[in-house]
């Protein structure tokens, strides 16, 4: 397919967060570069929640039964493998929307303050990185065994960034 397809990003705050427009357009930015780096030749659906460390740990807590913050979670709608689409994407789609539910991620701004001011960049640059590490948990990427997978997804990362201009 040549033509790009058109993905649907809703992003909600939850009440502890205030809105930040510039953030918003970092991350429908990020997902619509991961997704094309990627391939993805489907139009999908993602969410994003926009939330603090209390929040993200509560959802850390109830999903994956971990009890701390962290800066983002990743929750892929299917098991795919990194770099290979199937091809059978298209029936994969909701049949009412179109769309390939792709995943539902949850970012706290809080924690992204802290590691933005820890690692001398800007708070849209590592919104930014958050928002395309996450999607490449969605596409099946993962970091699980801190070798070979961690550094092909690493890679992407970094490929995915520089090419938006999003550099350390």
């Amino acid at each position: 397919m040549n033509e790009k397809p058109t993905h649907s990003i809703s992003i909600r705050y939850d009440d502890a967060v205030t809105k930040n427009a510039q953030v918003v357009r970092r991350i429908k930015k990020c997902i619509t570069a991961a997704l094309d780096a990627e391939g993805m030749y489907v139009p999908c659906e993602i969410n994003v929640l926009l939330t603090n460390d209390e929040g993200i740990r509560a959802i850390n807590r109830s999903g994956r039964g971990i009890d701390r913050a962290t800066d983002v979670l990743s929750f892929p709608m299917f098991d795919l493998r990194p770099g290979a689409l199937p091809l059978e994407l298209p029936l994969m789609t909701d049949c009412d929307t179109g769309l390939l539910p792709l995943g539902d991620m949850a970012i706290s701004l809080e924690h992204a303050e802290a590691q933005a001011a820890e690692y001398g960049h800007s708070l849209d640059r590592e919104v930014g990185y958050l928002t395309i590490h996450s999607i490449l948990h969605m596409l099946g990427y993962d970091h699980v065994d801190e070798g070979e997978m961690k550094a092909q997804m690493r890679a992407r990362e970094d490929a995915i960034c520089e090419s938006i201009g999003l550099t350390r």
